[in-house]
C-alpha cells in the first residue's frame, strides 16, 4: 500500500472504485505504492498506483472472531512450543490496511482528516496485483495467520478492524485504537504499489514530529527498534530482501506525514510487505505458504521487541 507522500486529496470516483487508489493507506511506498495515497492507517504513498482492488479471494479465513475496534480476542493462548507464552500479558495491535468495502465508500474515504502534520483522506482502497488480488484482502489474510500465531505465544491480539465495517476506519480512528487498546506494540500491514521492478519489503518508522496532535516524541525511539526487530525477523522468515527502490537497501523508511504513526502513542510501525505491482514479488504475496512464512517473522519480529 505505497503512499505517496504529496498525494491529490482527491481522487476520481472511477480510480477509487477500480481500487487504483491509495492515497491514505499504508501499502503505498514513495514510489507509487499501496495505491498511492493516504496512508490506511494515514500513509500517503509518495507516487500513485495504478492497481485494481477487486481481487482474488485469498484462500484464508477471515473469521469474526475477537477482532476489531481495539476489542479483545480473548486473551492470550499460551505457547506452542514446550508450553512457553514469551507474550503472555502483552497486548498486540495489529492493524490490517485498508479495507475491502473502501472501493463502495469513494464519497466517505476520501474526506479529509487531522494527523496533526496535514490533512489526508480517511482511507483510500489499497493497490492490487495485476491480476487482482487486493492489498485490502491481503492484510486481512496476513492479519489472521499473524493473530494465530502470537496467540501460541500467549498474547492479547486486538485487530483494529476485520473487514466488517462499511469503510475504514479512517487513519486517525486507527491511530486511536491501538492507542485506546494501551498497545505493547502496534504493527499495521501493508503491501506496495510502486512501478514493476521495484522489489523488496521495508518498514516505515515515524519520526519524531510534534505538531497539532500529533506527538511522537516518546514513542519514535522504541517504534525503531521495533521496526529494526520487524525488517530483521521478516527477512529471516521469508528470504525476501529488503525493498531495492528506498530506504538505501536498509529496509526501513522514516516518515512523517502518516497518520496511522503521527497520531499513534503506542510503539508502530507499518509494514510493507512487498510490492503488489511487480510480478516477482506478486507471485509471493499470492501465496498461501508464504502468507505462513511472513506471519512467523512478523510474530517473531514483535516478540524480539518485546522479550
Amino acid at each position: 500500500m505505497r503512499f505517496v507522500r504529496r498525494r491529490t486529496a482527491r481522487r476520481t470516483t472511477a480510480l477509487l472504485i477500480a481500487g487504483a487508489v491509495c492515497a491514505g493507506a499504508a501499502g503505498c511506498g514513495r514510489s507509487g505504492g499501496h495505491g498511492g495515497g493516504s496512508d490506511s492507517s494515514g500513509k500517503p504513498s509518495r507516487s500513485a498506483s495504478s492497481g485494481k482492488t477487486a481481487g482474488k479471494s485469498s484462500g484464508e479465513k477471515t473469521g469474526k472472531g475477537g477482532s476489531g475496534h481495539g476489542g479483545t480476542d480473548g486473551g492470550g493462548h499460551s505457547g506452542s512450543r514446550g508450553g512457553k507464552a514469551p507474550l503472555r500479558g502483552k497486548v498486540i495491535v495489529i492493524d490490517p490496511g485498508h479495507n475491502p468495502h473502501n472501493r463502495d465508500q469513494p464519497g466517505k474515504i476520501s474526506r479529509s482528516v487531522d494527523i496533526g502534520t496535514g490533512k489526508k483522506e480517511c482511507d483510500t482502497t489499497g493497490t492490487a496485483t495485476n491480476s487482482g488480488y487486493s492489498e485490502a484482502e491481503f492484510t486481512l489474510a496476513l492479519a489472521h495467520r499473524v493473530r494465530t500465531e502470537l496467540r501460541k505465544r500467549g498474547a492479547t491480539v486486538k485487530f483494529t478492524h476485520d473487514g466488517e465495517e462499511p469503510y475504514g476506519p479512517c487513519v486517525d480512528e486507527r491511530a486511536k485504537r491501538g492507542n485506546r487498546a494501551h498497545a505493547d506494540a502496534a504493527v499495521s500491514l501493508h503491501a506496495d504499489g510502486a512501478p514493476g521492478g521495484s522489489r523488496g519489503f521495508h518498514v516505515i518508522l515515524p519520526a519524531s514530529v510534534h505538531r497539532g496532535d500529533a506527538d511522537t516524541r516518546a514513542v519514535a525511539g522504541p517504534s525503531k527498534r521495533l521496526g529494526t526487530d520487524l525488517r530483521d525477523a521478516f527477512r529471516k522468515a521469508t528470504g525476501e530482501r529488503p525493498a531495492n527502490y528506498l530506504g538505501n537497501g536498509e529496509g526501513l523508511d522514516t516518515r512523517d506525514d502518516l497518520g496511522g504513526l503521527n497520531l499513534s502513542t503506542v510503539p508502530k510501525v507499518f509494514l510493507e510487505c512487498g510490492n503488489m505491482r511487480d510480478a516477482a514479488d506478486a507471485a509471493l504475496l499470492t501465496s498461501r505458504k508464504w502468507r505462513e512464512k511472513a506471519a512467523r517473522g512478523v510474530a517473531d519480529g514483535i516478540t524480539a521487541f518485546l522479550s
